[in-house]
């Protein structure tokens, strides 16, 4: 079965959740990306939500069965989102804890990740607070430990409400700049080294939104043209990501 299948059953407002959380998953791979690269981590945790149904099993009104769950251990190459299954299904029998999904970025429902206690996207759970009263979202807060925010207002950013050019940059690719630029020229083999996938670091930076880190490389020499073993350019990602400011 499709993910649309499981989708068309939800609400107007959670189909339009779904939607955002695919629209913006590029800012949490960009989060990703960049705590991978850091010496003292910053995230609390980083999940992304999927739907699983099951061939044979309905619900009593004879819909599929849907759970959503989160999915841990995350990795991205710019088509497919890969990780592994973090929660126990309630029903369903074809998919266990520690499962490796795969899924297009038009296959999630949501993205979570935390910093410092405050969630940042988590659309889905802010359709469900917005049902809530204070008192009701003051508990379930709680019970999830985090600062949540407004739900009219969801952060897809760190400090996006006080910095909203974070939105444009990551301000890690803003202060790496340097430092990259000297360890290229210090190891020049870098620029246009591949891995087994056929990506260079043009592609990984150029998908993670990174266009300081970008500018950087096409500085030392770092080739635009060069193709995955999948036939994609730097540029195809950037684009098919809908990094705008490059």
């Amino acid at each position: 079965m499709e993910n649309n299948i499981f989708f068309s059953k939800e609400s107007p407002a959670m189909l339009a959740a779904f939607e955002q959380a695919q629209t913006n998953f590029k800012y949490f791979w960009r989060e990703l990306y960049w705590e991978r690269r850091r010496i003292v981590p910053a995230l609390n945790f980083a999940f992304v939500k999927m739907a699983f149904a099951q061939e044979g099993l309905t619900e009593p009104n004879g819909e599929p069965t849907v759970e959503y769950m989160w999915i841990g251990n995350i990795d991205f190459d710019g088509i497919t989102i890969r990780g592994t299954l973090d929660n126990e299904p309630g029903k369903l029998t074809n998919v266990k804890v520690g499962d490796v999904i795969e899924r297009p970025i038009s296959g999630i429902s949501d993205w979570m990740f935390a910093i410092n206690g405050r969630a940042y996207g988590g659309y889905t759970v802010q359709v469900l607070r917005q049902e809530m009263d204070d008192s009701q979202r003051a508990e379930h807060d709680k019970a999830w430990g985090l600062d949540f925010g407004d739900p009219d207002n969801i952060l897809a950013v760190y400090e996006q409400d006080k910095h909203p050019d974070n939105l444009i940059e990551h301000p890690m690719s803003k202060n790496m700049q340097a430092s990259l630029k000297t360890f290229l020229t210090e190891n020049p083999i870098h620029v246009n080294s591949k891995d087994d996938l056929g990506y260079t670091m043009l592609h990984r930076e150029a998908i993670a939104g990174n266009k300081a880190c970008v500018e950087v490389l096409l500085e030392m020499g770092a080739d635009a043209a060069a193709r995955t073993n999948g036939g994609y350019t730097a540029a195809d990602f950037a684009r098919m990501l809908k990094w705008e400011h490059f």
